[in-house]
């Protein structure tokens, strides 16, 4: 059973005015050969030190709005740091044209499935498709060089060869469909990406949802991701980045999306709860609030629906840099490398002794559940004056982020 998310009540506050209100590009092939800014980030030939850049997101809490775009395909995933300038360009094009296939195979394999299906009553909805069929028709007109499309024909034959073998689920893909026509129209409308002819954004969100879902049956559709995918498409305004920066993103965090990857994480913010403050702790559980199903949305969209629009966006890039869990790792090897000199130190006459071990740096408690802990104590006055998990749900959803 996935979790259900509630409906949102303080809104994202909206982004600056200048925010681009057109229908995303298919593609961003521009973004291939772009460099970044950041001083150390990016070598002569386009590599990115990922580490320095890591680093960078941590410690300057986010990025500057004129990086974010180019740096987010580093971040999550789409181009491998490794690349150079001058191979990013075939890199797109080949993830553009895995895309189109992708894309074409359930279309032809579902067709029912290909119009968003419109109640009549959401006039701005009829307009969107309006923008969205612009868009296709002029992405079909394009004249490209003879030898781009020999080029695209190559690699539209390995992306068909290398994708004839996926088998689609009729009945799953049809009941993600269902569920992502619900949720895709309710997606962030009070955002400008989402209003006039950005519209038809909408409709690009939806059909690269319904993309991920056909090609990861195991992990599907489920409430939420619309609102995480909206993200990548509002920074990225490509169809295809987003597809590919969010199908890596969902490689790392699929889990949450089922019931038993969240509930570990509830149990592990409970459990850092009452280390950090017992008394709080006691308060939830003895009152029948230990389900903790108020920090459900909060860990699982990053907060994006509790903070303004752009400190939302800042702190998701700090959460998934992954700076802190980098530094556990590191502390673990060199704790591991620590234990092994010291037992190179041990007399041969004390060799049969038990060596105390140290204890391992926890990786569970990731930098999220320390960011939920801070916001409960900093309202732990309130939240002790909740009785019952309805007045904590009030508190948490409304009162909290007034």
């Amino acid at each position: 059973m996935q979790p259900r998310m509630e409906s949102p009540n303080p809104g994202p506050v909206e982004p600056p005015p200048q925010v681009r209100r057109s229908v995303a590009a298919v593609s961003r092939p521009a973004q291939a050969a772009a460099r970044l800014s950041l001083p150390g980030v990016m070598d002569a030939e386009g590599r990115v030190d990922e580490s320095r850049l890591r680093m960078h997101v941590f410690k300057n809490g986010g990025l500057p709005p004129s990086e974010r775009g180019l740096a987010w395909r580093f971040l999550f995933g789409m181009y491998p740091c490794s690349s150079t300038a001058l191979e990013r360009p075939l890199l797109q094009e080949q993830m553009a044209v895995r895309y189109q296939v992708m894309k074409r195979k359930w279309q032809q394999f579902l067709p029912a499935a290909v119009p968003l299906h419109l109640n009549g009553t959401d006039a701005e909805l009829v307009a969107a498709v309006r923008y969205f069929d612009q868009r296709q028709a002029q992405v079909q007109q394009q004249d490209q060089p003879e030898e781009v499309r020999d080029r695209r024909s190559f690699l539209m034959l390995q992306a068909q060869i290398l994708f004839e073998r996926e088998a689609l689920e009729q009945a799953e893909l049809q009941e993600a469909v269902r569920i992502i026509d619900k949720d895709v129209p309710r997606t962030s409308r009070d955002l400008s990406f989402y209003q006039d002819e950005g519209l038809g954004n909408l409709l690009v969100l939806r059909d690269i949802l319904i993309t991920y879902a056909a090609f990861h049956p195991e992990v599907g559709y489920a409430q939420g991701m619309n609102d995480l995918c909206s993200r990548f498409l509002e920074v990225l305004d490509s169809e295809v980045d987003t597809f590919w920066s969010f199908s890596c993103y969902m490689e790392k965090f699929s889990k949450d999306f089922r019931a038993d990857g969240l509930t570990r994480k509830i149990e592990l913010e409970a459990a850092l709860l009452k280390e950090l403050d017992p008394p709080l702790y006691d308060h939830l559980v003895t009152d029948g609030m230990e389900s903790f199903t108020f920090c459900h949305r909060w860990l699982l969209l990053g907060f994006q629906r509790e903070f303004a629009y752009s400190d939302a966006l800042r702190l998701f890039e700090i959460l998934s840099c992954d700076h802190l869990e980098l530094i556990s790792q590191q502390v673990d090897r060199a704790r591991y490398q620590e234990r092994l000199a010291q037992q190179s130190c041990v007399d041969a006459d004390e060799e049969s002794e038990a060596e105390p071990e140290l204890q391992a740096v926890n990786t569970d408690f990731t930098f999220e559940l320390f960011i939920c802990a801070a916001i409960l104590l900093e309202n732990r006055e309130n939240l002790l004056r909740c009785k019952d998990e309805v007045q904590l749900i009030q508190f948490t959803t409304r009162e909290l982020w007034t």
